[in-house]
């Protein structure tokens, strides 16, 4: 009886991953004969020279994909201090039964930082912190870009923490506390190693998003994946081959990402086991 369920997982587990590997072979079969077709409007050797190769037009992309990845690791990592401290600050607020002015203050502020920067595109919030908030500084644009992005992705994050943190039994706190643990060690040893297990799918996806979302720094002037392809367009008057190139560098990364927060997950669940 036991091992029902897991194989009947591990079917439904392989049939996922087949029907994903199925989209992208599609989706890169697509691009492939689009590609044919427009090679057949003749000359696509010279056409891919004109775009990528004369004037080394191809470290548009090499150097744009470098601050993209530059961008999402820093921003990520900040989404994930910020989130993880907000998560565990509201969790721990909406477990007090005696609540005070302070905590429910602390709480609202909190609440309603998150409903903003969920509420509001990530394209102003960019905007908003690199013409408004630093327009009287001289700050690096990219530096903007990682402040932006990563109080962006805290809020999210911090709203998967703490789902993660509240889908743990309450009787988990409890046995920690009994055991002589203080309020933050019980969430230390027992409750965050549980809570990551079940939102690693999510984070893991959080990051993939975000790793597409930097493709608006352009619009403060930061020359990232996006906006090298768009000079390549604006120097050979051609959109497509630079355009494709964008999207199957982001489609590559993506499919990397995924592999990776995949076997993390099979890992976790092995060693849980």
């Amino acid at each position: 009886m036991v091992g029902k369920p897991t194989n009947a997982f591990s079917t439904l587990e392989r049939y996922i991953v087949k029907k994903r590997f199925y989209s992208v072979f599609a989706i890169i079969m697509l691009l492939f004969c689009t590609t044919v077709a427009y090679a057949e409007g003749g000359g696509f050797i010279d056409k891919f020279h004109h775009n990528f190769i004369a004037d080394a037009r191809w470290k548009y992309l090499a150097d744009g994909l470098l601050i993209t990845l530059q961008i999402s690791v820093v921003a990520v990592l900040i989404g994930i201090v910020g989130g993880f401290l907000i998560a565990i600050l509201r969790s721990t607020f909406d477990t007090i039964e005696k609540k005070n002015i302070f905590t429910k203050s602390i709480n609202w502020i909190l609440k309603a930082y998150i409903t903003v920067i969920r509420g509001t595109p990530a394209v102003i919030q960019l905007m908003i912190i690199y013409f408004v908030v630093f327009a009287s500084t001289n700050i690096d644009k990219v530096t903007a870009a990682f402040i932006s992005f990563g109080i962006n992705s805290s809020a999210y994050i911090a709203e998967i923490v703490r789902s993660g943190i509240m889908s743990v039994d309450a009787g988990q706190f409890e046995a920690g506390r009994s055991l002589g643990f203080s309020h933050a060690g019980t969430m230390w040893h027992f409750i965050l190693p549980q809570a990551f297990k079940n939102i690693l799918p999510a984070l893991g996806n959080e990051f993939i998003v975000l790793v597409k979302e930097t493709s608006i720094a352009g619009y403060i002037g930061i020359v990232d994946l996006t906006k090298g392809g768009d000079i390549i367009r604006s120097r050979t008057y051609e959109a497509f081959l630079p355009l494709i190139a964008v999207a199957l560098i982001y489609l590559v990364i993506v499919m990397f990402l995924t592999m990776l927060v995949g076997k993390l997950e099979r890992r976790l669940k092995t060693d849980g086991k």
